[in-house]
């Protein structure tokens, strides 16, 4: 019976153990799901994310998360002075003779190493001197307590390691580690010879100070990303502004060119044939309507020049001057890339020689061979158009002339006066695509105007 009832209680007690347990796993469960909500609420409102949710981020979602880190100010180094409760309780223990002197040492040498972390996350302070002379100062402290009272002292190797992280980098940080972690370990086996302490406590020091860092390595990378990343920013903007105003010039110049001319042979011929006067009319309207369309195409960055369309409207403008044109094309086709940005030299080039020439033939000569393109525009003017339209811009072709909103341009075009906008635009768009503009007088007289680049296949025109 005896025996009976001892199975019984048994049998109760491993029941009442059983349900306990139960309760026991249901509440451990309930706790760590409380746990793991909580620290998801605090990774969202921190933006902070583990590393198996990192990798679902694309795109835009990755460069917010990393906008969003932000570098750390220090404080996060102050809960490792912890390390500090061994050197304390030496002096608690009386291993420290007088104790007064050790928990002096030893709130000095923590202050020190709180100031250090502190001045080392402050941007302005940390290239100064001030994080080195407190690093210097902990070093001296550190040496001295540890050498003097030894045992526990040695653990202030690893938070002088930890300030080394934080303001040194490169190789002065791994010599100062090195000579750090020699001495830790020399000091800590020197009274009881144990070779595996010193390797130990060596490598703690070593450790300490590299993870630190890495870490903030990583930090200063991803700050150097976040400013590599704005100053980016701030050039594409600034290439589109670029482009946007070189292309309004360019059109704009050009048409009102057009424009003026046209509406000056309006007036000319209203009198005397009115139907020839309503058909330079209707050109104007053409042109601006013209006009309209590419500025809207520049607007959205999408036009690129046809090097047969310029040519149409060079000869128009041209006709409506008096002058004559003829134009002379040698060699294969030219990819379009390469016919746009010709098409632009032609644009600006017949601009300049309907308001400044005064000439009465241009000749445009294209040469293609060897994967190089050569335009040509030469007139046999004297500088000295009536400049009604105003100034084209391009105070480099005219010595003359006033610039964009100036007058008539009037003066030798070869002269080397400071350089338009329109001709300096042109420059630019050929020099990024590898070419060249130059300009001058020619040697049969008049002006000259010629580009050089190479065929280009893939590459966008600015």
């Amino acid at each position: 019976m005896a025996g009976s009832g001892g199975d019984g209680h048994a049998g109760d007690a491993h029941g009442g153990n059983g349900w306990a347990g139960a309760v026991w796993r249901r509440t451990r469960q309930a706790a760590l799901g409380l746990v793991a909500a909580r620290r998801r609420a605090h990774e969202r409102s921190t933006g902070l994310l583990e590393v198996h949710d990192l990798e679902r981020l694309r795109g835009a979602e990755l460069d917010a998360y990393v906008e969003r880190i932000k570098p750390p100010d220090g404080r996060p180094m102050l809960p490792w002075l912890l390390i500090a409760v061994g050197p304390g309780a030496d002096v608690a223990h009386g291993r420290v003779t007088p104790a007064w002197l050790g928990y002096g040492a030893l709130a000095v040498f923590c202050a020190l190493y709180a100031a250090t972390v502190l001045a080392a996350a402050r941007e302005p302070v940390r290239y100064g001197p001030r994080p080195k002379v407190l690093l210097v100062a902990m070093a001296v402290l550190a040496y001295g307590t540890a050498i003097a009272f030894g045992h526990n002292w040695v653990l202030t190797f690893i938070l002088l390691a930890l300030a080394c992280g934080t303001v040194l980098r490169g190789r002065r940080l791994a010599v100062v580690l090195g000579v750090l972690a020699a001495c830790d370990g020399a000091i800590a086996g020197r009274g009881t010879h144990d070779q595996w302490l010193s390797i130990s406590t060596a490598y703690g020091t070593v450790l300490s100070g590299l993870v630190t860092a890495a870490v903030l390595s990583l930090h200063e990378v991803i700050r150097q990303l976040r400013s590599t990343r704005q100053e980016l920013a701030r050039n594409a903007v600034s290439q589109e502004r670029l482009r946007f105003s070189r292309d309004l010039h360019d059109l704009l110049g050009h048409t009102m060119s057009v424009v003026v001319v046209k509406a000056e042979a309006v007036r000319r011929l209203a009198p005397r044939n009115l139907d020839a006067a309503l058909g330079q009319a209707a050109d104007i309207e053409a042109v601006a309507r013209q006009a309209l369309t590419e500025i809207r195409e520049a607007v959205t960055g999408y036009r690129e020049g046809s090097l047969p369309a310029e040519l149409d409207r060079a000869r128009s403008a041209l006709d409506a001057s008096g002058i004559t044109l003829s134009v002379t094309r040698t060699g294969p086709p030219l990819p379009p890339r390469t016919e746009a940005l010709l098409g632009w030299v032609v644009r600006e080039g017949v601009t300049n020689v309907v308001r400044h020439s005064g000439a009465a033939t241009c000749r445009i000569e294209l040469v293609s061979a060897n994967g190089r393109a050569r335009l040509e525009i030469t007139d046999d003017g004297d500088g000295k158009g009536s400049g009604s339209g105003g100034g084209t811009g391009s105070g480099g072709a005219s010595g003359g002339g006033t610039g964009s909103d100036g007058g008539a341009g009037a003066g030798s075009r070869g002269a080397s006066g400071g350089g338009g906008t329109g001709l300096t635009g042109l420059s630019e768009r050929l020099a990024m695509a590898g070419g060249e503009l130059t300009r001058g007088p020619s040697p049969r007289g008049g002006f000259r105007l010629a580009a050089e680049l190479p065929a280009l296949d893939d590459e966008p025109v600015a």
